[in-house]
């Protein structure tokens, strides 16, 4: 059975409270946890904590900025770099689903250009 995760899902998974630590990229949810020195809130990459980052990774930002955002406009450069951070999460990390993006996530992406 396949999970789902909404935007308002995912941000449950910040790794407060006990909880673990979620993130998408490209759609797909893992569980980084095993990374918390990198992803924990206050730590390097803890604003990507329970959102849809593809965004945010393709354009090396290290901010929420663009999260929860669809990607399909991104340049070839930034394409490229967001598939590569996909290859590295797939093989480091386990995948505990998909996300689940609202009617607005496209138009979201589109806004923020390139």
């Amino acid at each position: 059975l396949e999970v789902f995760f909404t935007a308002e899902d995912l941000s449950q998974f910040n790794g407060l409270n006990g909880k673990p630590i979620y993130l998408s990229v490209m759609g797909i949810v893992y569980d980084v946890t095993p990374g918390e020195d990198f992803y924990a809130v206050g730590k390097a990459y803890g604003c990507f904590a329970g959102k849809e980052v593809s965004r945010c990774l393709a354009k090396m930002e290290i901010n929420d900025n663009e999260a929860n955002a669809g990607w399909v406009n991104l340049n070839e450069e930034h394409a490229k770099t967001m598939l590569e951070w996909k290859a590295k999460y797939d093989t480091k990390y386990k995948i505990m689903g998909r996300f689940a993006p609202d009617a607005y996530y496209e138009q979201r992406g589109v806004m923020f250009g390139e």
